[in-house]
């Protein structure tokens, strides 16, 4: 089965990232595959390079880019939201005038186009968080 990821709720607000992690790494596991995963409204904190989660804490903002790069998953982050919570790739901070960028390796910035591409392209959607 194919996969799209939607995930709305940011990394330490809501279980909704960290359901959404251990089904993508289950389902990969299982043979499935991850058409997709889109970060969405606070989601978008999930890729953000800055978070420092204390050293006992899990860090899911790695834990999602070390998936990607094993997997090869198209990780996209809304550009709109991301804009509104300052979280910026190489073409996004220059654009605007901002210092360097911050968004943490395997996430791109994209719009919600992906997001509805791969709700057409995957057999389920599947939205985690409000």
């Amino acid at each position: 089965m194919k996969f799209t990821i939607q995930i709305n709720t940011g990394p330490y607000t809501h279980q909704a990232s960290d359901t959404a992690y251990q089904f993508t790494r289950a389902a990969l596991e299982a043979g499935h595959e991850i058409y997709r995963i889109f970060f969405y409204h606070d989601g978008v904190n999930n890729g953000t390079s800055y978070s420092v989660p204390p050293q006992d804490d899990r860090n899911l903002q790695q834990l999602w880019s070390d998936l990607a790069e094993q997997h090869s998953l198209d990780m996209i982050v809304c550009v709109a939201a991301a804009q509104r919570r300052g979280i910026m790739d190489e073409g996004e901070s220059a654009k605007h005038g901002k210092g360097s960028p911050n968004i943490a390796p395997g996430f791109q910035i994209s719009g919600l186009g992906q997001l509805i591409e791969g709700g057409v392209q995957s057999d389920r959607l599947l939205v985690f968080g409000d």
